[in-house]
């Protein structure tokens, strides 16, 4: 009898254990707000603000999402929705905020221009400032909210709303600036390229009441099985092609901090095809979005939420693996797949505060040449029980992008250097190191609008750090050269700040 009870007992303390444990799992929700002014009243009215913003707010819908609209907010009213939004985002929440209207940058920050904003002229930047809402502040409270994914998309790419006959412009430009140096998790999306300005319209007769970026956006967000990252490269491709019918440049580009794969319609199906082959203009089938939408809103695990993540970076001898584990941890163990022994980290000399006892080493090797794969990491906790396995996809191909995309980020002072041998000389052997995350240079002489293209030799995957023999890696320039500008455009589309370098 008293084993009986004691196994009764031991029963009851698990299911509360694993109700505990689950709780927070379950709390995790896709939340979103959509923003959309076109009544503007001191700079330029806009049209289709607002229907982009419900356009939007009912697609997100569709997706699970719970929706906060907002339309033609002034300054306070533009605050306290936000402070809504705070309110509604918890901690592992997928958040997405969406604005459609005015968008302005000063100096590398970007601005939400409310309503109410004045008719700032030169010198008042100042003004703008205090009655705007800085864009980079939406993303740090939604990490301060801890949500585990930020989504934030802006379709304002427009021309600058300062602009008037007979005054001289406040210093700033139309649209948004780059946001390259996003935290992890963090998605965005930009209507145009830097300098490019967002079409409303393809022409008089387009009745359409959304912009050319939004109806696409919004349609390409419902198709079943694709992830963020293939939406944006979908839209992007879409809308470039639909603007070039008007004969005008629209490039959208997109800024990927994210540690997943994120898909808002259902994950890919592995004989499916892909997303990408098919129409774009055929309704999705009703019974797969039920079935995808089922699939991705099932609650969360204790394990997903645990979950390792990974950093991939290239050198020589092949690929460094580094681990990121929130528990403490006794141990770390991986294979290759889903079949194999697992094999063992090993330890460092290094003694873990939090278990007091040797740290796992996080780190592995992978071969030059390792292909495609997936990794499955698994991990004892402090307590001594085995969690996992976790699964990590490896793409080599994605993953030497990112790690040099990140490097040319952080080492942005140094990617020209200029040289007095036999005249003037301007090095760019730092980009040409990293060339693989690079899709084109343009440098500019004397100019802060780099126009000249710098030839970059094609990228190595066996050995891309190594620069061809035959390669030249500087440039000529005439001994008065006084500054090069120059300006990235990176292999997934989005274009850096431009940078430039005095003698």
């Amino acid at each position: 009898m008293r084993r009986m009870n004691w196994k009764n007992a031991a029963a009851v303390c698990i299911a509360a254990l694993c109700m505990m444990v689950a709780a927070p799992a379950y709390a995790a929700k896709r939340v979103a707000l959509v923003v959309g002014n076109n009544d503007y009243k001191f700079v330029p009215k806009l049209q289709k603000a607002v229907n982009d913003a419900r356009t939007m707010g009912d697609t997100l819908k569709q997706l699970g999402f719970t929706v906060m609209v907002a339309e033609n907010q002034s300054r306070q009213a533009f605050s306290q929705t936000l402070l809504a939004f705070d309110k509604a985002v918890e901690p592992g929440d997928t958040a997405f905020f969406f604005y459609a209207g005015h968008g302005f940058e000063i100096a590398g920050q970007n601005f939400l221009l409310p309503t109410d904003v004045p008719a700032a002229t030169e010198g008042q930047e100042e003004l703008v400032r205090d009655s705007s809402i800085l864009a980079d502040r939406i993303i740090e409270r939604l990490q301060n909210k801890k949500a585990r994914t930020a989504i934030l998309v802006f379709d304002a790419c427009r021309n600058n709303p300062f602009e008037r006959s007979g005054t001289r412009a406040v210093a700033g430009g139309g649209g948004l600036a780059p946001m390259t140096q996003l935290p992890e998790g963090v998605f965005s999306v930009f209507s145009a390229g830097p300098r490019q300005t967002a079409l409303d319209r393809l022409s008089n007769d387009d009745a359409n009441p959304n912009s050319v970026f939004t109806r696409i956006f919004a349609r390409e967000l419902t198709q079943p099985g694709a992830n963020l990252v293939q939406v944006a490269q979908r839209t992007r491709r879409l809308v470039s092609e639909s603007a070039e019918t008007v004969r005008h440049k629209q490039v959208p580009v997109y800024f990927d901090q994210m540690v997943d794969d994120v898909f808002l319609n259902g994950t890919a199906k592995p004989d499916a095809p892909a997303v990408a082959e098919k129409p774009a203009d055929k309704p999705a089938d009703k019974t797969q979005q039920v079935a995808a939408l089922t699939q991705v809103q099932r609650p969360l695990t204790n394990e997903s939420l645990n979950a390792p993540i990974a950093a991939f970076s290239r050198h020589n001898g092949g690929w460094s693996v580094v681990f990121s584990i929130a528990d403490p941890t006794l141990g770390i163990s991986w294979r290759l797949g889903d079949a194999g022994q697992f094999r063992e980290t090993g330890f460092m000399d290094t003694l873990d505060p939090r278990t007091r006892k040797r740290m796992p080493n996080p780190s592995i090797e992978l071969p030059a040449d390792q292909q495609a794969a997936t990794i499955e990491v698994r991990y004892v906790d402090a307590t001594g029980e085995m969690q996992g396995p976790f699964p990590i996809r490896f793409d080599p191909e994605a993953a030497l992008l990112r790690d040099q995309r990140k490097i040319l980020d952080m080492t942005a002072t140094s990617w020209l250097s200029f040289r007095d041998f036999n005249g003037l000389l301007v090095y760019y052997t730092h980009l040409m190191s990293y060339r693989c995350a690079i899709r084109e240079v343009r440098v500019g002489i004397d100019s802060a609008v780099p126009d000249k293209v710098v030839k970059m030799p094609p990228c190595d995957p066996r050995d891309p750090s190594v620069i061809p023999h035959d390669a030249t890696p500087y440039l000529k320039l005439a001994p008065t050269t006084r500054s090069v500008s120059v300006e990235l455009t990176y292999r997934d589309g989005s274009v850096s700040e431009i940078k430039t370098f005095r003698r």
